[in-house]
């Protein structure tokens, strides 16, 4: 039997292999955590958080400006772009800064700070020079921007998000390509911010959203505050330190920004570590064919997670998918499938954006039978009392048991609403269980009851609730 330097080996040291780490270390102390890379996690550094700190800016802007409904005058807000950016770079790293804490706690003999590269299915070439053989591999290697080759026109003022949170000042325009969840947090945020923001995406997507009522009402609600193109043919050039873009379609045109913010997703980092190198089976993209219960990867020793299997790039499940891996690397050959939690999505727009449990998409191409509940949130009598009254629901129940399958929706509390739909879609509750669930009134969710009402009638499992019920509450 061949005697191999760690048991285990872990590729990539941010959420998912930190978190495969601490599985792992349960089962052996055999073990090498490599990266050559900056330390702190990706949404650390550049995701999650200091998006959320430019976000949080932003809207302490935007309600400045809109307190008239409520009939009190204030000031108009002044801007300093620099002490916006500094607080976003000075909290971001502070972030970092707890992350690197925890790196610091690991075993230091356990840490390899350089890059690796697979040289054969148990031997991984180091940056250095050295080589190290393992019995077991994590792959956690991450993801980076991608870059479509026509925005490379845009030269050095072509930058990725990860580049946004590094200003020191807000510039005068940008335009923001890609209308996923990036470019619409980041678009959004810089307009509110002052920044004069135009927004080009591809195929008529308006961020994870698949359902046609709920795409149309997104889109228009940003519409209402920066232009956006949600299928654009672009030209780019350079024009001194000017990005020129021109367009076609409905809203033709040309414009000029001082940056061009490419928003067009990210790709794993699967091609800087030679898996050609090895016998692991890869899809047409390049990516190992692994079981998304278990993390494995074929019937080999290899797992797989995170941002690296190009699945769902969001931390909690990076985090879950890390755990999985490092656990039955840890254990190995006695590896095990664990239940998936059900799928949450947040778009931290405003209003946000939510996804809970199956898409109106994956239903349609599963060929699903389901009904659909349907509130708009105009009327709703918590959000009208805020002010905060745009957007609609849909939630998706199956025809012949009634159990709730999914949702998505634009509006306000997003992010607390989608945490009760995914909450009860794990707990495989029926429409009609759900509405058996307390609501207290005024609340936002009340307006989520009144969706799951129709949602029940449309079933057959219940009466057609009357128009403004007052059981609802007013405006329920």
């Amino acid at each position: 039997m061949p005697k191999y330097d760690v048991d285990v080996a872990i590729l990539g040291a941010g959420t998912a292999g930190m978190a495969a780490y601490r599985e792992a270390a349960k089962y052996t102390d055999r073990i090498a955590l490599i990266d050559g890379g900056p330390l702190g996690t990706t949404c650390a550094r550049v995701g999650c958080m200091p998006s959320k700190l430019l976000i949080a800016a932003a809207e302490a802007a935007h309600h400045t400006r809109h307190t008239e409904q409520f009939g009190v005058t204030s000031s108009i807000a002044k801007i300093d772009g620099k002490a916006v950016m500094a607080r976003v770079r000075g909290e971001r790293d502070r972030f970092v800064g707890f992350v690197l804490e925890a790196v610091d706690e690991f075993k230091p003999e356990h840490v390899i700070r350089e890059y690796a590269q697979f040289e054969d299915d148990h031997t991984l070439a180091l940056s250095g020079g050295s080589k190290l053989t393992a019995e077991r591999i994590v792959i956690a290697v991450g993801s980076r921007p991608s870059i479509p080759p026509p925005f490379e026109a845009a030269g050095d003022r072509l930058i990725v998000n990860d580049d946004v949170f590094d200003w020191e000042d807000l510039p005068e325009s940008a335009a923001v390509f890609g209308a996923g969840v990036i470019g619409l947090e980041l678009g959004q945020a810089l307009a509110r911010l002052g920044v004069r923001v135009r927004l080009f995406g591809r195929g008529n997507h308006v961020g994870p959203l698949s359902d046609p009522d709920i795409t149309a009402s997104a889109a228009k609600i940003f519409e209402s505050e920066f232009p956006a193109d949600w299928h654009a043919d672009t030209v780019i050039s350079r024009d001194g330190d000017e990005v020129v873009v021109s367009w076609t379609g409905e809203s033709a045109g040309e414009e000029r920004f001082d940056y061009l913010i490419a928003a067009t997703g990210r790709r794993p980092n699967l091609d800087k570590i030679a898996l050609e190198n090895t016998s692991l089976p890869l899809d047409e993209r390049g990516t190992p064919v692994y079981d998304l219960l278990s993390g494995r990867v074929g019937k080999s020793h290899v797992f797989i997670a995170g941002d690296a299997t190009g699945d769902i790039p969001l931390l909690h499940e990076a985090a879950d998918e890390g755990r999985l891996a490092g656990e039955n690397a840890g254990r190995f050959p006695h590896a095990f499938r664990r239940t998936r939690r059900a799928n949450i999505g947040v778009v931290f727009s405003d209003p946000q954006i939510c996804m809970a449990g199956a898409s109106y998409k994956s239903l349609t191409d599963q060929g699903i039978a389901f009904e659909t509940g349907s509130v708009s949130f105009e009327n709703q009598g918590r959000s009208r009392v805020m002010g905060i009254n745009k957007g609609m629901l849909h939630v998706y129940g199956e025809k012949d048991t009634g159990r709730f399958l999914g949702a998505e929706m634009v509006g306000p509390a997003a992010e607390h609403i989608a945490h009760l739909l995914a909450w009860a879609i794990q707990s495989n509750l029926t429409v009609s269980e759900i509405l058996q669930r307390p609501f207290y009134h005024p609340v936002v969710e009340e307006g989520v009851r009144s969706a799951f009402r129709g949602l029940n009638h449309a079933l057959g499992f219940g009466p057609n609730p009357p128009l403004g019920c007052i059981d609802c509450g007013p405006g329920g």
